[in-house]
């Protein structure tokens, strides 16, 4: 911490003196006409230690000063990427040279120059300008140990960025998947709409919900669990091809693939059912595939899998049959209890057999899944909102992908019927009323919604997270979030001013 003081005394002295020479450390503007990576390919053509009469300006953050005398070397970093910088006090004069002196590795600067290679073949800009664009107080974290601290890390996303090129490029591919989403379901009809976040009554899956409160109305208010329920209301007004990339908030646990705030996408398809939607869904993975990789294989952990063929499609007790040798449909709900109990797979609030079946699933065979795969036919006790099996009343329409032994996107042929949704909603108060807290509350506005009758109707959700861990073969949602929800620091006051 001494140390980490001394350097930003020194800094602080720098600046005042920057100041004194008539330099704005903070100025307003700069004309930039390159990014680095556009003047690296512009004149990648060059021979060794030839100069072009091209003038061009850069900017962006120095993170590397080689001062020999009257040269300095400098590797400035943008967006784009990094490009060298050579300064000269003959090409320059003095009192412009002067001015690196009170520079350190992390202040931002604009450099006019022109473009050249040196004798080892680096695009290099040989300054003839230079424009102080803000001088930094806090110097960055050690050159060759860099910020490997991962709590450090997701707490000054900042500085993860500055340091480790790798994860910038990871969230400059994150946009570049929900581009594809975009693009994928545009071409196909889609219409991007936007619904509430403050709700009067959440809804739209089994979640624990955030409380807040409107003082305009004075009353309790509900931050948005999934956009479910407000886009079926738009298909009810007409609309028969939606989507909204939802800001969602859930009120639940923290672990390695979940945030209680998130991103996720949903459509809704009118006319069609959830093999329709199995088909949509498969064609926008391997769109994105495509895009990200050039082609449908993408690494996923250690392995390499192919999107490109057809997806199988597994019923959920088959897969018990097939991974655990249960047959659930013979077994009694006290049989299933027994069985959880020796697998310790904790049951509490999952009190009917459908809800054992899901739970046994869930914990044993989920992770197992690692070539893409959908599980589809549910209990229809874990599925509130999903429409009747049309050849086997237990179960429901609904699907899921598993790619990686992660679930990433959930499904269903959707209810259409009034009173089937009615009878749904009264089992979850039921069971809201028995204690389990992320039971779904009656919408009687919903209800009244698709009385007045909603078409045949194809629904899905698939986290954005979820899809960017799976396309980047990242698998901590910390990672692919820039400002993951973690628990504030108590630093000591005194400290804190230091």
């Amino acid at each position: 911490m001494e140390e980490k003081n001394l350097l930003v005394e020194e800094r602080l002295k720098k600046l005042e003196e920057l100041k004194k020479r008539g330099i704005n450390p903070y100025p307003y503007n700069y004309h930039k006409s390159h990014h680095a990576s556009e003047v690296q390919s512009k004149y990648t053509h060059l021979k060794n230690e030839e100069k072009t009469e091209d003038n061009v300006s850069v900017a962006g953050r120095v993170l590397i000063f080689r001062r020999m005398g009257k040269a300095t070397f400098a590797s400035l970093q943008d967006q784009s990427g990094k490009i060298q910088l050579y300064f000269r006090e003959d090409q320059m004069g003095l009192d412009q040279y002067e001015v690196l002196k009170l520079l350190d590795a992390g202040d931002w600067i604009g450099v006019e120059g022109i473009v050249l290679k040196t004798k080892t073949g680096e695009i290099t800009v040989f300054a003839n300008k230079l424009t102080v664009l803000c001088k930094s107080i806090l110097p960055l974290p050690e050159k060759y140990h860099g910020l490997q601290d991962k709590e450090l890390r997701y707490r000054q996303r900042y500085l993860d960025l500055i340091v480790n090129p790798e994860v910038k490029e990871r969230f400059i591919k994150r946009t570049k998947i929900i581009d594809c989403v975009r693009q994928f379901l545009n071409s196909h009809g889609f219409l991007e709409v936007e619904t509430p976040v403050l709700q009067v009554l959440y809804g739209g899956t089994n979640a624990k919900p955030f409380t807040t409160h409107i003082n305009a109305y004075n009353m309790p208010m509900y931050l948005r669990v999934a956009p479910e329920l407000y886009l079926k209301r738009l298909v009810v007004g007409g609309f028969e091809r939606i989507y909204e990339i939802a800001r969602n908030f859930r009120n639940e646990g923290v672990d390695q693939t979940h945030n209680p705030e998130f991103t996720m996408i949903e459509w809704y398809e009118a006319y069609a059912d959830y093999h329709v939607m199995m088909d949509r869904a498969e064609d926008m993975y391997r769109y994105i595939a495509n895009h990200i990789y050039g082609g449908t294989k993408i690494p996923v952990h250690d392995k390499e899998v192919d999107l490109g063929p057809k997806f199988p499609r597994i019923r959920m007790v088959d897969a018990l049959q097939q991974y655990l040798e249960l047959d659930v449909e013979k077994m009694s709900e006290k049989e299933l209890k027994n069985f959880c109990e020796e697998k310790k797979i904790d049951t509490r609030g999952s009190p009917s057999k459908g809800n054992l079946i899901f739970e046994v699933f869930d914990k044993l065979i989920g992770p197992q899944l690692e070539s893409p795969t959908w599980i589809i036919d549910y209990p229809k006790e874990v599925s509130p909102l999903s429409k009747a099996h049309r050849d086997d009343p237990r179960y429901v329409e609904r699907f899921e992908c598993y790619v990686g032994g992660k679930e990433i996107g959930d499904g269903w042929s959707e209810i259409t019927d009034p009173i089937a949704q009615r009878e749904r909603f009264e089992s979850e108060q039921a069971a809201m009323r028995s204690g389990k807290e992320e039971a779904h509350p009656m919408d009687e506005d919903f209800i009244i919604a698709l009385e007045y009758g909603m078409p045949t109707l194809g629904g899905i959700g698939i986290g954005i997270d979820r899809l960017v861990m799976l396309f980047t073969n990242c698998w901590s949602i910390r990672d692919i979030i820039f400002f993951p929800t973690m628990k504030p620091i108590q630093e000591d006051k005194d400290d804190h001013k230091a």
